[in-house]
């Protein structure tokens, strides 16, 4: 499923190590747009939280996804980078964002850890990637989005999910 023409709000999600942020960031680079990182958009507790190696609840998340949405709201071309690793949490992100589409970046898990200890700058820990994947919740077959194998070559990612959203434009589907 692709995002419909007018509706090129893209949010990139999964588990951390999955490659959000540079996958985000180099997609809207290549198709012009803004991009948003939802970890920017942590309040100060929340981050003490993950950095002290302690998972969000559902409470510290639901502050957080709303100013996600809001975020999002703000323009009509956009690819964010959001775990957004329940699908309530995708619907909070939908409801507010009618159009949202969800492009889950599907990494082996032990990919996502040896990604993990290889970034030594991040507030979340490697110790907290069992839990995440515990917490994530497949794309339903009802929700807006598609599930990219995100361990391939970035350049490879990017190129293919450009061309998704691009395929998009000026035509419904």
């Amino acid at each position: 499923m692709a995002p419909d023409s007018g509706d090129r709000r893209v949010v990139l999600i999964g588990v951390s190590g999955s490659g959000k942020t540079v996958v985000g960031a180099a997609l809207a680079a290549r198709l012009g747009c803004r991009f948003i990182d939802a970890d920017d958009l942590h309040p100060p507790a929340n981050i003490a939280k993950m950095s002290a190696g302690v998972p969000l609840t559902d409470d510290d998340r639901r502050p957080w996804l709303i100013e996600v949405a809001r975020q999002l709201a703000l323009e009509h071309e956009v690819i964010a980078a959001c775990s957004a690793l329940r699908r309530s949490y995708r619907t909070l992100i939908a409801d507010r964002v009618p159009g949202a589409f969800f492009v889950h970046l599907a990494v082996p898990a032990a990919t996502l850890a040896a990604r993990m200890r290889a970034r030594g700058d991040h507030f979340m820990p490697a110790s907290l990637l069992d839990s995440q994947l515990a917490t994530f919740e497949p794309l339903g077959p009802d929700e807006r989005g598609v599930s990219v194998d995100a361990s391939r070559e970035l350049g490879a990612v990017v190129a293919d999910l450009a061309e998704l959203v691009r395929s998009c434009r000026g035509s419904r589907r």
